[in-house]
This record gives structure tokens, sequence and C-alpha cells, in this order.
């Protein structure tokens, strides 16, 4: 389809919602983001972070009447009541997201997703997953967060809340996580978890740095950096060929802030995976980083669609 005709056919407005940013875009039914605009996620109330939200939607929509509304945000999320509780807009606990956004938007359908299912949509709808038959789509940042698509249709579960991969248990014996649980992907893999393990081993003990200069560190060769990011590969790799074999995927796609690190991370990722994988029917198992970077956003957008249709 044309971006002209894109129009004509009508568009859905997609929103992706996260602890840093708000982002929304008009999309047409071929993915092409036809307007889109995004900001910082405000501090303050509840109602503070939803007026900043308001007024992007505002801004994005123009005089356009999106024919249906997609929205990815972060979790936990209560699907059937349309409430939300991200981890990282603490203003936000059960917060009636889907009325609020349709009380803006007019009686269309609107639809809620996890942003780690959204992320995984996006990127088999127009980026590294295209094409895949069962696709597992993570999100390494501050967090670890996941989504599968199966059969071309996300894998939502009864809650709303299937593919918390950050969540699976790869050592009952490991680290304490966020989550209340022990030895998670999480606890090993995300940024902060990664960085904080490097300075207990006594990386750049006096410094207030991040994972960007721990991947950094990795690049240029340093040792304690490298053993981090190859603990963290060592979680998600478990944590990859445990979905594996639950649900026989065929393909991963890995995007994410920690994941701009590259090849420190996707080395031993996708080392630890071919170790790991000895199964014959997921011994082929192919791990790539993402191409998009609103992969939330389409993916958002494709819930929509998939209301319509």
């Amino acid at each position: 389809m044309s971006d002209d005709a894109a129009p004509a056919r009508g568009t859905v407005l997609g929103i992706d919602i996260g602890g840093t940013k708000l982002a929304a875009a008009l999309v047409s039914a071929d993915g092409t983001i036809l307007a889109g605009d995004r900001i910082r996620t405000p501090d303050g109330g509840a109602d503070q972070v939803f007026a900043a939200l308001g007024e992007l939607i505002g801004r994005v929509r123009g005089d356009a009447a999106p024919l249906a509304v997609g929205i990815g945000s972060a979790g936990p999320l209560d699907q059937e009541h349309g409430l939300v509780s991200p981890v990282n807009i603490p203003g936000w606990r059960n917060f009636p997201l889907v009325d609020r956004v349709r009380a803006l938007t007019g009686d269309v359908p609107v639809t809620l997703g996890m942003d780690g299912h959204c992320f995984a949509l996006g990127e088999y709808w127009s980026g590294a997953g295209r094409g895949a038959k069962t696709l597992l789509g993570i999100v390494v940042s501050t967090g670890v967060g996941g989504g599968l698509v199966v059969d071309g249709k996300p894998l939502i579960g009864q809650s709303g809340n299937a593919a918390h991969i950050g969540h699976v248990v790869v050592d009952q014996d490991g680290e304490a996580c966020a989550c209340g649980s022990y030895g998670c992907v999480e606890a090993y893999a995300s940024g902060p978890r990664m960085v904080a393990r490097a300075k207990r081993r006594g990386w750049r003990t006096e410094e207030d740095v991040d994972a960007a200069v721990l991947a950094a560190d990795a690049a240029a060769g340093d040792e304690l950096a490298l053993a981090a990011f190859d603990d963290g590969a060592q979680a998600l790799a478990a944590g990859i060929v445990a979905t594996a074999v639950t649900v026989d995927l065929t393909s991963v796609v890995i995007g994410g802030g920690v994941a701009k690190a590259g090849p420190v991370l996707f080395d031993p990722v996708q080392a630890w995976v071919k170790r790991l994988a000895q199964l014959p029917f997921i011994t082929e198992l192919a791990v790539e980083p993402a191409q998009l970077d609103n992969a939330g956003l389409l993916g958002a957008a494709h819930l929509a669609w998939a209301a319509l249709s």
C-alpha cells in the first residue's frame, strides 16, 4: 500500500508507554507511520502522567479519527479490566488506562497489551522477526521483558502477562530478584544487575556508571566487564532454551538498551544457546538483534488493526 492510499483506508492509533518515554503514532494497515511523536514520561501523580499522555495523543491525532487504538504498556497489567500498574510509573497503580484513553478517542476498539508482547509483534510485523513461525522477542534494559508470537498472533495468556522471560528461574539457588523469587534471568541479565555484579568483582568501584560504560569496557577487552556480560548472556540463553523447548521456537529477537552493546552481548548469547540447545528440534534456533527503534509502537498498532479484523 502506498503512503497516499493509506489515509483512504483509515488509520489506527498506536501508543507505547514506558517508564522513560510515552510515544504515539497514527499507523496505516501496512505498518507505515503517518504521524508520530514521543515525550519523556513525567514524574508525578496519576493524573499528571495521563494529562501528558492526553496532550501527546491530541497532538498526534490532529483532525484524524483513528478506527481503533492499541496500547503497549509496561506491566504488570490486568488486561480483562484495562488496568495497568507499570513498575516504573509509581503514580499508576491499577490505573484504568483503557477507559481513560477511550474517553479521549471515542467509541472505538481499544486493545491493551504488554510492552514485551508489542515489541515482539512489531519485530514480527516489520523487523527482524518477519516470516518467523514462532518468535520470542526479548527486551533487555533496566529489566528483562518478553513476548511470544505464535502463527502470527501474540501469545497473551489468561491475565495478559505471558512470556515474562525475565522471571524464568535459571538458578534455583541464585541471586534474589526484584520480583521476590531467586535466580531469575533478570537478576543476571538486566543492565543494572550486570553493572552491580561487575562492581562487586572490582570494576570501576568508585564511579557512577551504567550498562553503556560496562559495554564499552567489555568491547575494549576489560575482563571484569566481559565476565559480567557472559554471566548475563548465560542466563538469557538458559531462559531462551527453556522457552524454546516449551513452545518449539524458531526465532529469537533481542532489543532494548543493553542490546545496543552488540557483539559483547550477542556473541556469548549465541554461544550459550548453541551449548544449551541440544534437542534436535531447537538446534537451529536463530538469535538476532532487533531492527526497529519503534517496535513496541508498531506492535501496539498491530493489536489495533487485529481488533478490526
